[in-house]
C-alpha cells in the first residue's frame, strides 16, 4: 500500500516561525510513514506543480531560521480563471494538505473545504496577531520583541536630542503589534486603527509632558492607523495608486511620516520617524514563537491522521485544540478596549 501523500505550503507574508511549523508537521508524519511532500510558494505552488520532497536531511536545522525554506507568496487561485482547476489537479494524490498562513491563505483553505470538501487543516501563522479563534498566532512574539528593541534604542537618541521620535509598526488593520510594544518599551502616545485618537490628543498629550519637565517623546503608530482629527476628519495615507496583491491588499506606509510633520508643526517639538517595516517579519524566532509554531504544527499532524479537516490548530489559554476554519476567517481580531487602556494610562 502506497504511503499517504500530506502536502504543506506556506503563503501570505513570511514571519519567523514558519520553518518551525515544517519542521514538526514533516517529522510527525514521517513517523507515521506518511510522505510529505512541500509545496513552493503557497498557493501559487499548487497551481504550477511545485513540489518538492521533505524527509530529514531537509527539515534538519531549519528550527531557527526565519523566513520559510518553501518560500510564500499571495497568490489566490480564485481570482485567476483556471487557477482553482488546476489546484484540484494538481492536488490529485495527495491525501492532505496542510495551508500555514494568516487571513488570505486560510481563507481560500475554508473556501475549498467549504465548496470541494477539500482535506485540508490550517496552522495560523500572521505577525499581526488578528486571527480570530486563537489566542494568539506565532510570529507575534518576535515581531513584537524586534519592535520593542528598537522602542528602547530611539529612547535614548529622543532624550539625548530632546526629539519626539515616531515609530511605524506593522498592522493592517490592528494595532496589537503597536499596542504590546508600545506598553513593553514605554511608549508615551500610541496609535492604531481601532482607536481613532485624534492628532490634536496626541499633540496635547506630547505637550503635557513637555510642561512636566519630559523634553522627549516615543510615539508607537500602526501603518494603517488613519490620522484623525478632532473635526471628524479621517486621512488615510496608504500608498495608493500602487497596485495591491491578489487579495486586494494596497501597500501601506508613510503614516509615520505624516504624523511627525504634523506634530512638529502643531507643537514645533523637533520631530523624527523610525519605520520598522519587514525589519519585523525578519530574522530568528523568539523561544516562545519556536515552541508555539511547534506544537501548532504537531497538532496540524494529529488532526490530518484523524481525518479532521476543515479545521485549524489554535491556542486556547494554554491548550491547542482545533477550530473550524470558517470561525478562524470570519473576522479579524481586533485590540480590545482594555488592552488599549493599558498602553492609554501611560500617555502624556
Amino acid at each position: 500500500m502506497d504511503a499517504e501523500r500530506i502536502g504543506i505550503l506556506t503563503g501570505g507574508g513570511d514571519c519567523p516561525g514558519l520553518n518551525a511549523v515544517i519542521r514538526a508537521v514533516t517529522r510527525r508524519s514521517l513517523d507515521r510513514g506518511c510522505e510529505v511532500i512541500g509545496i513552493r510558494e503557497g498557493w501559487r505552488g499548487l497551481v504550477e506543480g511545485r513540489f518538492v520532497p521533505l524527509g530529514p536531511r531537509e527539515i534538519s536545522g531549519i528550527l531557527p531560521r526565519g523566513g520559510t525554506i518553501l518560500g510564500t507568496s499571495r497568490t489566490n487561485p480564485y481570482r485567476t480563471e483556471g487557477d482553482l482547476d488546476r489546484v484540484l489537479e494538481r492536488f490529485d494524490g495527495f491525501h492532505a494538505l496542510v495551508a500555514v498562513g494568516g487571513e488570505d491563505t486560510l481563507g481560500v483553505a475554508a473556501r475549498l473545504h467549504e465548496e470541494r470538501g477539500f482535506p485540508v487543516v490550517g496552522v495560523p501563522k500572521t505577525i499581526d496577531n488578528d486571527l480570530s479563534a486563537t489566542d494568539y498566532t506565532f510570529g507575534f512574539d518576535t515581531a513584537v520583541f524586534i519592535a520593542t528593541e528598537a522602542i528602547d534604542r530611539l529612547h535614548t537618541t529622543a532624550e539625548s536630542h530632546n526629539r519626539v521620535m515616531v515609530v511605524e509598526v506593522m498592522g493592517r488593520h490592528t494595532g496589537w503589534i503597536a499596542v504590546l510594544s508600545g506598553i513593553a518599551g514605554g511608549a508615551d502616545v500610541v496609535l492604531i486603527p481601532e482607536q481613532p485618537v485624534t492628532v490634536e490628543d496626541a499633540c496635547d498629550d506630547l505637550r503635557r509632558r513637555h510642561e512636566r519637565g519630559k523634553d522627549f517623546s516615543i510615539v508607537v503608530v500602526s501603518e494603517g492607523y488613519e490620522l484623525t482629527y478632532a473635526s471628524g476628519e479621517r486621512r488615510s495615507v496608504s500608498q495608493e495608486p500602487r497596485p495591491g496583491d491578489q487579495f486586494g491588499h494596497v501597500r501601506l506606509g508613510g503614516v509615520g511620516e505624516a504624523l511627525a510633520r504634523e506634530i512638529e508643526e502643531r507643537t514645533g517639538f523637533e520631530t523624527r520617524v523610525t519605520v520598522l517595516g519587514h525589519v519585523q517579519r525578519g530574522g530568528t524566532p523568539t523561544p516562545h514563537d519556536r515552541i508555539l509554531a511547534t506544537r501548532f504544527g504537531l497538532k496540524a499532524a494529529d488532526l490530518v491522521a484523524a481525518g479532521e479537516f476543515g479545521v485549524m490548530a489554535a491556542l486556547h489559554g494554554d491548550e491547542i485544540v482545533a477550530v473550524p476554519l470558517a470561525d478562524a476567517v470570519a473576522e479579524l481580531k481586533a485590540v480590545p478596549p482594555a488592552w488599549f487602556d493599558v498602553a492609554h494610562a501611560f500617555f502624556g
